[in-house]
């Protein structure tokens, strides 16, 4: 009997450490591991602030809406995996109440048609969408979520699989970064970019906030995703960056814009010119589009990974998507206006790409766009064509974030567009983040969410076809595996 109790309290007191330990790791956060009912996206919004603080009208939402996808400097949400013939996709989602950020993993099975129910890997305790997840699956078949942070107000988090190809459960990984020499914990990572190769492993861009220097664009790698590498800075400008990332096979190409520092046309408002690095091994060594060595981290404004001076001209801009075609020459995809104030105010907004044709960039106009936070995403095609999806016209919520989703084609290297296909029409809500997958299935093209521009609202996760068909996630499932609904135009 004595020995009995004596067991229980060892027990007792594992089980208060190991309580205690959890806590001091996810603070007010909650490793979940249980199935949702269906598909609900997180509905998200930031007030305006300095200059955009004028606004006080319907347009007043700096960015708003169905944010399940967000943002532009967060990728990859989707991976195709061949083995298996399914497309492995994580998003923000919620609960009934939306009051919370829950991290969701599910896959769309390309033999059946159908999706599961999703796996709630984690609440994040936020409602800030920049805390969205990202994911990758490794030549193993395990999926790994890496929870992102916003700042350093909250923890990040790197969640794996118990089995491969599986979501039922996921484990935390106890990850470590080096910082003179020596491991520390790595558990802070904002706008989390991740790409995995199965003999290099992990690469990873991402964010670091700095009192001086702000938001500090980096690199780091990891051969097994537990121990990484020290932090690698690629750029020092203004006050701060935000990049947009891409790979192809081992190359990895970075565009990023930085925010001047100054009080005209300068601070977190004011985001301009357009810069492009590549690493051809993994990170370990950084040149321009040309082929150039460059000193890192770049510390003047103008410099030989700049691509066009838009400061000059007095112009936001806004990148989504980064790509690279048959010859692994990059392609980008991005906005342009006069500001940040949203509504009719500081247009016009236009789509544009740049395109490194192999000895200059090229430079060419899409279509004109409503918010400076619309998000896209674009394609290289097997026959060199370009394709965009993207929230190219306006929606019900006009001016506010998103609207309707069409697909655009150029066959000219992005001299000249024709509009493919009206993905949605007459919708509800605005659509916005079309999200290109890693290893893309033509059944499984683009993955985007919907949502009020301008208040609160459910929000409901699409994905499309090459050929532009439109499915919607189940909100609500009765089964274990559902079929996606076919998503019908409304016209009017």
């Amino acid at each position: 009997m004595i020995k009995k109790t004596i067991l229980l309290f060892i027990w007792l007191v594992l089980g208060i450490n190991l309580v205690k330990a959890q806590a001091d790791i996810y603070g007010e956060a909650k490793l979940i591991n249980s199935k949702a009912d269906g598909y609900r996206g997180i509905w998200y919004y930031i007030d305006n602030a300095g200059q955009a603080g004028k606004v006080k009208n319907q347009y007043r939402y700096k960015y708003s809406g169905g944010l399940g996808t967000y943002g532009a400097t967060q990728y990859p949400f989707s991976v195709y995996v061949k083995e298996v013939d399914k497309t492995f996709f994580c998003y923000g989602g919620t609960d009934e109440s939306g009051k919370t950020l829950l991290h969701m993993v599910s896959y769309f099975d390309h033999k059946t048609g159908q999706v599961p129910r999703p796996t709630i890997v984690l609440d994040k305790a936020t409602e800030d969408a920049h805390d969205n997840p990202v994911l990758q699956v490794d030549k193993d078949g395990f999926i790994w979520v890496f929870s992102t942070a916003h700042g350093v107000e909250r923890p990040a988090f790197i969640h794996k699989s118990v089995k491969p190809y599986d979501i039922s459960e996921f484990e935390r990984v106890p990850a470590t970064k080096k910082v003179n020499g020596e491991k520390v914990p790595l558990d802070n990572f904002s706008y989390m970019q991740i790409y995995y190769s199965d003999k290099e492993g992990f690469t990873a861009l991402f964010t670091h906030y700095e009192k001086i220097k702000g938001r500090v664009i980096s690199w780091m790698t990891s051969k097994d995703g537990i121990n990484w590498s020290d932090w690698k800075n690629l750029s020092l400008l203004g006050i701060g960056h935000y990049q947009t990332s891409g790979n192809q096979g081992n190359r990895i190409g970075t565009s990023f814009m930085y925010h001047p520092d100054r009080d005209v046309r300068g601070g977190l408002d004011f985001r301009t010119n357009l810069y492009y690095l590549q690493s051809d091994d993994f990170g370990k060594t950084w040149i321009t589009a040309d082929g150039s060595a460059i000193q890192l981290p770049l510390t003047e404004i103008s410099n030989k990974a700049m691509i066009h001076d838009y400061d000059s001209e007095e112009r936001n801009v806004y990148i989504d998507d980064l790509n690279f075609d048959k010859e692994g020459r990059p392609v980008i995809l991005y906005k342009t206006s006069n500001g940040p104030l949203p509504g009719p105010d500081d247009g016009p907004r236009m789509w544009h790409t740049a395109w490194w044709n192999g000895s200059q960039w090229e430079i060419q106009y899409l279509t004109p766009t409503g918010n400076n936070y619309d998000g896209g995403s674009i394609y290289i095609e097997e026959d060199g064509s370009w394709r965009v999806v993207a929230p190219t016209a306006m929606g019900p919520q006009d001016y506010n974030t998103g609207g309707e989703m069409e697909m655009w084609e150029s066959k000219d290297h992005g001299k000249t567009w024709t509009k493919l296909k009206m993905l949605t029409w007459n919708s509800k809500y605005n659509h916005s983040y079309a999200r290109r997958p890693i290893n893309v299935n033509p059944d499984f093209y683009a993955f985007w969410a919907d949502g009020h521009g301008r208040e609160p609202s459910e929000s409901r996760l699409y994905f499309c076809d090459q050929d532009g068909n439109v499915y919607r996630l189940p909100q609500k499932m009765d089964s274990d595996l559902a079929k996606p609904e076919l998503h019908k135009l409304k016209m009017k």
